[in-house]
């Protein structure tokens, strides 16, 4: 091993961690390696390094698919609930709007961070060569 190898590969990068669901380490917003440290600084920044592994996380790639399946599901939520209000109290179309926009903006916060997550670990899982060796 050369090295540059070394170097990349950082001190604790040779330890062995368990296997990690990444599903759970999603849910969690866990690193998808060790599944202890914090994947996130603040809302939707991924840390460039795992506080406890030290694994480099500035490899991922998530793209628009944490917001896609965000709208899916809360669309499948909101759109019965919504219909279901129109039917059951015919309200004004600003009764709605004060009523809906809080409710998907708050669903949008509580999904995309583990939605974001579970990419991450997914990612990591299904293509760890890009993040290096370990």
């Amino acid at each position: 091993m050369g090295r540059r190898a070394e170097r990349w590969r950082g001190p604790l990068s040779t330890q062995r961690f368990g296997y990690v669901s990444p599903y759970a380490a999603g849910l969690r917003c866990r690193c998808p390696r060790c599944g202890r440290g914090h994947l996130f600084e603040g809302l939707l920044s991924v840390r460039p390094i795992c506080e406890v592994c030290e694994l480099d996380l500035s490899a991922h790639d998530t793209g628009d698919g944490p917001a896609v399946f965000a709208i899916f599901l809360i669309g499948f939520i909101v759109v019965p609930l919504a219909l279901a209000v129109d039917a059951l109290f015919e309200p004004a179309f600003w009764v709605h709007i004060a009523l809906w926009l809080p409710v998907v903006s708050l669903l949008a916060i509580a999904f995309l961070r583990p939605m974001k997550a579970t990419l991450v670990a997914l990612h990591y899982k299904n293509f760890k060569h890009h993040y290096g060796p370990g």
